[in-house]
């Protein structure tokens, strides 16, 4: 058997010459396979039926396990004593931080300092006299629409309860760089009303 010939294409740079070396068969039938592989795909996951792509998935089973949580709290209500409950309680208040992260961080900034939004780390408010009125904030929105309304794309009540808490657990909590106090100082969440 004797060995290949090693051909030169005719191009030189730089006084390097170019050989000819074409690809395997193989590997050109492999990448014809995957580009026509690719179309299918493409049809399929992104014009195809609603929640066949990754994030539809994710965002299903993690609705999935948020629901098996929430069967632990049964329903939640948005009242003093719930709130104050769960404004302290780790575990739940992750929930209230993911929902926070998701619909407030893009107004409120991820340390609820303020952005657009108001400071929620402060002891100052505009809408709020006590910690129920949170609930109402988040529900029907303030400032005529500039906080928007949730009641809509928050339908749980239990991640509306959770999320109020994380809320109110950020009071007093001062971050640096936030917006300037706006609204009326009101008493501690745990003071009686």
């Amino acid at each position: 058997m004797s060995a290949p010939q090693n051909e030169l294409t005719g191009h030189e740079y730089d006084g390097i010459e170019e050989y000819d070396n074409p690809l395997p068969g193989w590997w050109s039938t492999v990448f014809a396979l995957s580009a026509v592989f690719a179309v299918f795909y493409i049809v399929y996951y992104h014009f195809g039926d609603e929640g066949l792509d990754d994030i539809s998935s994710y965002d299903a089973e993690a609705a999935e396990v948020m629901e098996l949580r929430f069967g632990q709290l049964g329903t939640l209500t948005a009242d003093r004593a719930t709130l104050l409950q769960y404004k302290d309680d780790e575990k739940w208040l992750a929930a209230g931080r993911a929902a926070f992260q998701v619909h407030c961080v893009s107004c409120h900034g991820k340390d609820g300092g303020g952005l657009v939004g108001v400071n929620l780390t402060d002891d100052h408010y505009k809408h709020i006299t006590n910690i129920e009125d949170i609930v109402k904030v988040i529900e029907d929105g303030a400032a005529g629409g500039a906080m928007p309304a949730w009641k809509n794309r928050i339908t749980n009540v239990n991640q509306l309860v959770l999320t109020a808490a994380y809320v109110a657990s950020l009071r007093g909590t001062n971050v640096a760089g936030g917006r300037a106090p706006e609204g009326k100082p009101i008493p501690a969440w745990d003071a009686a009303q």
